[in-house]
């Protein structure tokens, strides 16, 4: 399968640790490549809808080689830290960008990584989990999992074995 990972970090911290942690489960059978949006020159949905008349965004930048990459996936797993009670910024520009082929999205399986700061009942990963269903509801979405964990400092969720165990595994049964 392949699988593209859209990694809403620009840190090496604990979402990258939990993407990490997927990739050493999934790897040995499918076929992965990581979007990270902080290294690509995108610039913002302008929502001009120019797009949908043609074969993609209008813009000159790495919108639509990006969007190719995700269209041509099997699978794609959404990465994130929380932001202010949402996902990160990074991540949100890549989603919006996809509205220029949003219907070749329809009917991929996805999963959802989430990472934050505040204990796994908070309400942020609720909000970001709502946002992802609603997604999943008008793209026909096969939602594989969604993943919320919980850490603080830098490395702390590398020293969670049960979460690692957990991410490896969910990798390793696709």
């Amino acid at each position: 399968m392949k699988i593209v990972i859209i990694n809403g970090s620009a840190r090496k911290g604990n979402t990258l640790t939990a993407i990490n942690a997927f990739i050493k489960g999934a790897s040995e059978k499918n076929e992965i490549k990581i979007i990270e949006p902080d290294k690509l020159n995108i610039a913002p949905c302008k929502g001009c809808g120019v797009c949908q008349c043609s074969k993609g965004c209008v813009d000159k930048d790495d919108t639509n080689p990006t969007i190719d990459k995700i269209a041509a996936a099997d699978m794609i797993l959404f990465a994130t830290p929380v932001y202010w009670w949402g996902m990160s910024a990074q991540l949100k520009l890549i989603i919006d960008k996809c509205y220029c082929r949003g219907l070749q999205l329809k009917n991929k399986k996805v999963g959802t990584i989430v990472v934050g700061g505040s204990p796994v009942d908070s309400i942020q990963y609720e909000l970001i989990d709502k946002q992802f269903d609603c997604m999943a509801k008008y793209l026909s979405w096969d939602m594989l999992f969604k993943k919320s964990y919980y850490a603080t400092a830098r490395d702390e969720l590398e020293k969670n074995k049960d979460s690692m165990n957990e991410l490896e595994g969910i990798g390793k049964n696709l």
